[in-house]
């Protein structure tokens, strides 16, 4: 997508809001920036002196389709809103009304597979469910890589973890 054309979608998506009655600023700036360096974040509003900026993630802009673009964009357009720099209650019905409007999806995270991308990043280690044998893909140490055993799955198993590669558990668990 060219960038005319991701500003084309971000004016669409101000104009949706406010069709329905969501009072988004109008101190958004035309012009969507887009990150080449984000890897798992594929939108962010920016405020500065009054003024907000839309990034987006290249990938998302180069690989997503037009609707899942459109709906990044939604998203970050509703942080303009006052009371809006989380994803509070209040930020949470106006994505409501965006979805039930237009049939967004629009949620507090996404991810590559709801938005129709490619995962590339390298994938470091494996959660891995004792019980049902689901398999969560980390590519950082973070607590639940390190401390597993306190954690559990959904269906209510056991985590344990194993290193990308390498079918052997680390530390001896699972």
């Amino acid at each position: 997508m060219t960038q005319a054309y991701i500003d084309g979608l971000l004016a669409l998506a101000v104009a949706q809001a406010r069709a329905v009655k969501i009072p988004v600023s109008r101190d958004i700036c035309p012009q969507v920036r887009l990150n080449r360096r984000a890897r798992t974040r594929f939108g962010c509003c920016i405020r500065r002196e009054g003024r907000y900026t839309i990034e987006l993630s290249a990938k998302l802009a180069e690989e997503g389709r037009e609707e899942a673009v459109l709906q990044v964009l939604a998203h970050e357009v509703l942080h303009t809103c006052w009371g809006c720099s989380n994803h509070g209650a209040r930020w949470k019905g106006y994505a409501q009304r965006m979805n039930e409007a237009y049939g967004y999806h629009i949620r507090r995270t996404d991810n590559y597979d709801k938005l129709g991308i490619e995962d590339d990043r390298p994938v470091r280690y494996w959660v891995v469910c004792a019980r049902c044998g689901r398999r969560i893909p980390r590519m950082k140490r973070s607590p639940l890589v390190d401390h597993p055993e306190r954690y559990r799955c959904a269906c209510g198993g056991t985590l344990g973890v194993e290193r990308a590669g390498n079918s052997q558990p680390e530390n001896g668990k699972i």
